[in-house]
Parts: structure tokens; sequence; C-alpha cells
């Protein structure tokens, strides 16, 4: 399966510089909100690990809070050995981000509150 992966991503690559997707399927949780449910706690994770198992690069950048205000991101992906690639996309993407918020996202975020 991990060599299926890394030929599909090695295939994506030789048409694209990075891949960019969503980091997770929801918004954040809330602190604490799901540590009786590990099971949606890793389904949360599951967009992340294509990159894990095919062994290249990734980095998530927030892009913003949902109607929630809770945190949404997304992951840039590039090919194996390309590290410096995926930290100047994701560097030049928070930029623009940061300047379309007029500052970084956490200046927007709700104060933290951990879940009874």
């Amino acid at each position: 399966m991990r060599t299926l992966i890394q030929r599909d991503l090695a295939t994506a690559f030789t048409q694209a510089d990075v891949l960019v997707s969503p980091t997770a399927p929801t918004t954040a949780f809330r602190f604490g909100e799901k540590l009786d449910d590990p099971l949606a706690m890793y389904l949360n994770d599951v967009a992340t690990i294509p990159a894990n198992l095919a062994g290249i690069p990734g980095i998530s950048v927030p892009n913003g809070l949902a109607e929630d205000g809770l945190p949404t991101g997304f992951q840039v992906l590039a090919p194996a050995r390309e590290d410096a690639r995926v930290y100047r996309v994701a560097a030049a993407l928070e930029t623009l981000l940061e300047s379309t918020w007029g500052g970084s996202i956490l200046d927007r975020a709700p104060e933290l509150e951990v879940a009874p």
C-alpha cells in the first residue's frame, strides 16, 4: 500500500510543484472535547496519513476561523527531500493570509476554554 501511495504522489508531482489539501475534515476540537472518542480524534487525522505513509514533507498552515471560532487549516505537500519547498510555499501563503487578515490568526482567535 505504501508503494502505491508513493507512486501516486510521485506522479502527481510531475504535474505540480506542491499539493494542497485540507489538513482535517473538520475544524479543530475544543480542548478536552473528544477525550472520550479516540476514534473521532484518529479520523480527524485522515488527511495527513498519505504524506506520512509516502515519507514526503508536509506542513499545515492555518487558513482562517470557522463560524464557531475554531481554526481550520490546509496542508502543503512536496516531493521527498523537498522540505525547503514546503517551507517556502507555506511562508508565502501565511504572509499573504496575514496581510489579508491584518495580522496573525491568533489575534482573531477566541480565548481558549477547556471543555468539562
